[in-house]
């Protein structure tokens, strides 16, 4: 039987996350391995207090086990902890808290790095952003040196072993009953030293490069959309995998469609005579144009709808609608002849 989380860090069922926080800094300072060699009551004890802490600091296996026990969390999945470097690897913090710097027991050598991500902005037309495009985007990012081939050194040479840390990347110093490892002052973690620098990049391994990529952007993007290419950002150091390119967005207004989610929005005008007695009108869609019936007696500001033509949906099927609202024009510049014929009109009607 596992012993109760609470009662092993010595915390109230009510602890806050601080409180639990420095229970287990107090049990870990006591039980580490390294102070206590040779001891397993003490290493059980500081795998009993990493097992709790890993439990009750976060809120949702707490929740678990608060309702369900250890059950509860075996069902969810939570076996606890491999060993010691398990513990290590997830509670390095804890343990800069306490000694200042990392613990002993980290990974020596130089720890494989994520390139940084990238960022395009990129504009596109309105039909392009209804409709889907495939444009080819130039970017700039850093690349393996071609000249050293990522060494660093001038062709014919190579990177000498750092000295001071015998080409681990890490030194190492005592705190009282611990070794701790950090990085090498003078090779700042990589283990070598680069003495005659490559002229084409000065030393880095890499190079600023141009590179085109065609990407796909796929019908009802909106303005601040971002689409994320997986690999394609920088490099990543000591053999760590690239990093991401993201595109951002951003569509060019039409001048005679407006966006409204998935519906477009247009108006146009229809004379006054057409708005009483009706009549057929040409209106503009995304793929051409449709002719419509405007019935009599219109009023201003009306709005037809043409259903399925509008911007087709980002994650599912259909599309929006077409709203085209009416203006009525009024006649002006009407000659004498015209101006005559509506003063009959209203006098009919008593409008005079």
């Amino acid at each position: 039987m596992k012993n109760d989380y609470y009662s092993t860090l010595s915390v109230d069922r009510n602890a806050a996350n601080e409180e639990i926080k420095a229970a287990y800094r107090k049990m870990a300072l006591k039980y580490h391995p390294d102070r206590n060699p040779g001891n397993k009551e003490a290493e059980e004890k500081f795998k009993e207090a990493a097992e709790s802490y890993e439990v009750l600091s976060d809120p949702r296996k707490r929740e678990i086990y608060d309702r369900y026990g250890h059950e509860g969390l075996r069902g969810n999945g939570f076996q606890g902890f491999s060993g010691f470097e398990d513990i290590f690897s997830s509670f390095g913090d804890i343990f800069e808290d306490v000694f200042g710097f990392g613990s002993g027991r980290a990974r020596s050598g130089t720890a494989a790095r994520q390139g940084s991500d990238l960022r395009y902005d990129l504009k596109i037309s309105f039909m392009d952003a209804a409709f889907g495009t495939s444009p080819e985007i130039e970017i700039e990012r850093f690349e393996k040196c071609v000249e050293c081939e990522g060494s660093g050194s001038a062709p014919g040479t190579q990177p000498a072993v750092c000295p001071t840390c015998r080409g681990v990347g890490q030194v190492t110093r005592s705190s009282g009953f611990f070794s701790i490892s950090s990085a090498c002052p003078q090779c700042h973690g990589a283990g070598r030293i680069i003495e005659n620098p490559c002229k084409a990049c000065r030393g880095t391994g890499k190079t600023r490069v141009k590179k085109s990529i065609q990407i796909k952007i796929p019908p009802g993007v909106e303005t601040g959309s971002r689409l994320r290419l997986r690999g394609e950002g920088e490099e990543g150091e000591f053999g760590g995998p690239r990093g991401d390119l993201y595109v951002f967005i951003y569509i060019e207004p039409h001048k005679f469609f407006e966006r409204d989610e998935n519906d477009i929005v247009c108006r146009i005008s229809i004379p006054m005579t057409q708005a009483v007695l009706g009549g057929n009108v040409e209106v503009p869609t995304l793929e051409g144009t449709e002719r419509i019936k405007i019935p009599g007696n219109t009023p201003h500001g009306k709005i037809f709808k043409l259903r399925g033509r509008g911007i087709p949906h980002l994650r599912g099927f259909g599309r929006g609608d077409q709203l085209v609202q009416v203006t009525v024009e009024i006649p002006t510049g009407l000659s004498r002849k015209e101006e005559k014929l509506l003063r009959e009109f209203a006098g009919l009607r008593g409008e005079l």
